[in-house]
């Protein structure tokens, strides 16, 4: 961890007044360490500090151009009673979920019985978001997703690419903007030596043994952990961390969340701001640029204040999720009405799907297992499934493999508003879900005829096999060169960008954050040739 950012210090750090800037003057200024205010006037606006807002924050900072971030989420630089930023997967408490008063677990039973409990309504870091056939689980925070996710951070084969983003050149993205995207979020694998010894992995090894007595190519897959803290985890000679199951409520020490990476570097800049707790709710043609209205929320939810702040350029950033409905909503209501008609569209899970598998006695999978995964099953080609074999960190002894897998599920939904209940709606069906099941099957209906085992049914349900009710992975909503230009410009309105997992249509075929990022470095140095 030497050479990072703390939390704790990262509002401190983000500098300076947002004052004259290369796109002009503006007054009052977002003075850092502090929200915006009330009237404010600034060049850029970014909503969102995922994956994409990050990369905008930095590479327009970096371009000598004053940003203000706006984030819904909490900052995540105060510890708790327990003196930890991010509370344990196994025990949740009102750091665990955004404002809800029931832990929502994605796997929600063991042995048969529900493990969800009641919790204080807080602006908790993991929202997982409900719509009429499917569950989206999203960070809410500075940092976005990568507070919450694995890590794992998975560049796309070449030769899936055009089937990805069809419109983008690849040799730019593999010779230039994917390496980009790996070298500034600090992607590195585990030591297969250390991984053969280590306890923490055994259920790993038991997930190798299987894949490849049935003939499944397995990979080592990386990660942003760093893999030397880990080895000092295991060591005792540092604070656990994905060895005390930290990895769905966040992770206090040894993740490199974007805290400590893109927007650490963006605060250091001197020209970056953030207002956490600070939710756009509309963003309007205005005199000098855009209107957007932010409502600054509680950790209750309530809101504090409304406000109004002049951007001259806005980037959407708020996730797939979050900028679709956002546009949606603006297009609908007639306050971006000129927004083209792809808007809302190609939204997709990634094909996300999970499953356990019941092993022998003589398989144990171990009562220690990191909770970071760093391994994957590929059965791309022949199967439409790329599963991770992930941990189940109970602590406790399960003889049980988990498996997250991405398929290459062909279905889309669409945003839409409903103008009665003045929400934005997603058409999902849960039965959507079979084709991502039937490819995953490739994979675990071999291992079990193989090894003579039998999927584990109290997961997710009483005598329910397939996880097929959520998503980790939302992408789309907001297509690229369909919804937007070939580079994430909103063309009927100068100077709004969408730079997040909105422009991908629905699968990356593996986890998509890098892809993510690669794009946004892709498109803002683009933007910054072109148009500032």
């Amino acid at each position: 961890m030497s050479g990072d950012v703390s939390r704790r210090g990262f509002l401190t750090a983000t500098g300076a007044l947002l004052g004259t800037a290369a796109l002009g003057a503006h007054s009052p200024a977002a003075r850092a360490g502090g929200p915006i205010a009330d009237g404010a006037r600034v060049p850029v606006l970014v909503i969102g500090t995922g994956y994409g807002g990050a990369v905008a924050a930095l590479r327009l900072a970096e371009a000598g151009v004053d940003v203000h971030l706006a984030e819904m989420g909490m900052a995540w630089d105060t510890p708790g009673p327990d003196g930890k930023i991010f509370c344990n997967t196994r025990t949740p408490d009102y750091r665990s979920y955004w404002l809800r008063t029931r832990t929502k677990a994605p796997l929600n039973y063991f042995l048969g019985f529900p493990i969800d409990r009641d919790i204080p309504r807080h602006t908790g870091v993991l929202d997982a978001e409900e719509f009429g056939g499917i569950t989206v689980y999203q960070g809410r925070g500075v940092g976005g997703g990568s507070l919450v996710n694995g890590g794992m951070a998975v560049t796309p084969k070449r030769e899936n690419f055009a089937a990805v983003l069809p419109s983008v050149n690849a040799d730019e993205m593999y010779g230039v903007y994917y390496p980009r995207a790996n070298a500034a979020l600090g992607v590195g694998t585990v030591d297969p030596a250390w991984f053969d010894a280590t306890d923490c992995y055994q259920y790993a090894r038991v997930g190798r043994k299987h894949a490849q007595r049935s003939g499944f190519p397995f990979v080592f897959v990386p990660d942003v952990y760093d893999w030397d803290y880990m080895k000092q985890e295991e060591a005792g000679t540092v604070p656990k961390s994905a060895l005390a199951g930290e990895i769905l409520y966040g992770n206090n020490h040894g993740k490199r969340s974007l805290q400590r990476t893109y927007l650490a570097r963006a605060a250091a800049t001197g020209r970056v701001s953030v207002s956490p707790l600070h939710q756009v709710t509309s963003v309007a043609p205005a005199a000098g640029g855009y209107l957007v209205t932010l409502e600054h929320l509680g950790t209750d939810g309530a809101r504090l204040a409304t406000k109004t702040v002049t951007a001259e350029r806005v980037f959407f950033a708020a996730g797939s999720v979050g900028t679709s409905k956002l546009l949606v909503k603006l297009k609908a209501t007639g306050v971006l009405p000129a927004l083209n008609g792809e808007v809302g569209k190609g939204w997709g899970d990634n094909g996300n799907v999970m499953c356990g598998r019941a092993n022998h006695l003589w398989d144990p999978t171990g009562s220690l297992q990191s909770a970071i995964p760093c391994c994957g099953i590929d059965n791309w080609a022949a199967g439409g499934a790329f599963a991770e074999v992930a941990p189940l960190p109970t602590g406790i002894e399960t003889f049980a493999s988990f498996y997250l897998s991405i398929t290459k599920n062909p279905h889309r939904a669409q945003f839409s508003w409903n103008a009665g209940t003045g929400r934005v709606e997603l058409n999902w069906q849960t039965a959507w879900k079979q084709p991502s099941i039937d490819m995953a099957r490739t994979i675990f209906d071999r291992i079990n005829a193989r090894e003579g085992t039998i999927y584990r049914t109290d997961l997710f349900g009483i005598y329910k096999v397939w996880g097929d009710h959520l998503t980790y992975h939302p992408l789309g909503g907001a297509v690229l060169n369909r919804a937007t230009d070939n580079y994430g410009r909103l063309t009927a309105y100068p100077g709004l960008y969408v730079i997040d997992g909105a422009l991908i249509p629905g699968n990356t075929t593996v986890n998509p954050f890098v892809t993510i990022t690669a794009l946004a470095e892709r498109n803002i140095e683009h933007i910054i040739a072109t148009d500032l």
